[in-house]
């Protein structure tokens, strides 16, 4: 069967939800953008879309504080999840983000891949481990983007893509790691690779309502 490749230049936004419950039917296939909030995840949807503004890009990092959803095409969606880890958020607003996201991907069923951005500097922090982890548990595949390569010469960039591969062998889940830089494109053509294999795999059109208690 003949992969489909997908225009993500048509990429455009849906909604903003605070958690699960203000999101729309679970059906079709969603592929989340997660990491810290500064890992440049805007930046890489900007990118990624070939749009300058589709995601909203701010110099103060923890702006991204919802669950924004973007339609690829009908029935799929990438979807921007809050950013974490930032030292200034007040802490209960940090527990609520932590909760969104936690509850968003254990128990959004039709999420079937997750992009973690983390700076290539500085990757692989305790939050980016633990949301690897969460992706493993639910079996969920991963694609480790070490966003800004640009800022490391070949050499020490290359040595940073190894450590890391090398790091998240104990994971033992489907953990994919590459080099990513929005300034200098690099590695976009490999993150448009892995959204056409997850956004072809099959799904369902029908929202389970069978579950759903009676009013």
């Amino acid at each position: 069967m003949t992969q489909k490749n997908f225009n993500y230049h048509k990429t455009h936004f849906v909604t903003s939800a605070p958690d699960i419950t203000h999101l729309p039917a679970d059906i079709g296939i969603e592929i989340a953008f997660a990491g810290r909030s500064n890992a440049g995840k805007s930046s890489a949807l900007n990118t990624l879309t070939n749009q300058k503004s589709l995601a909203r890009t701010s110099k103060t990092p923890g702006r991204t504080q919802l669950i924004n959803l973007f339609r690829v095409e009908e029935h799929l969606h990438l979807v921007d999840l809050p950013g974490y880890g930032y030292a200034e958020v007040p802490e209960e607003m940090k527990r609520k983000w932590q909760r969104a996201l936690g509850e968003y991907l254990q128990k959004r069923d039709c999420l079937r891949g997750l992009i973690v951005l983390m700076d290539i500097r500085h990757p692989l922090k305790d939050l980016d481990q633990q949301m690897v982890q969460w992706a493993v548990d639910v079996n969920l595949p991963v694609l480790i983007l070490l966003t800004k390569a640009d800022k490391l010469a070949s050499g020490a960039r290359k040595a940073q893509l190894n450590m890391v591969r090398e790091a998240i062998l104990p994971f033992q889940g489907d953990i994919q790691v590459e080099a990513f830089s929005s300034l200098k494109k690099l590695g976009v053509d490999k993150l448009r690779i892995k959204l056409d294999e997850w956004f072809n795999l099959p799904f369902d059109t029908d929202s389970e309502m069978s579950d759903q208690p009676e009013e």
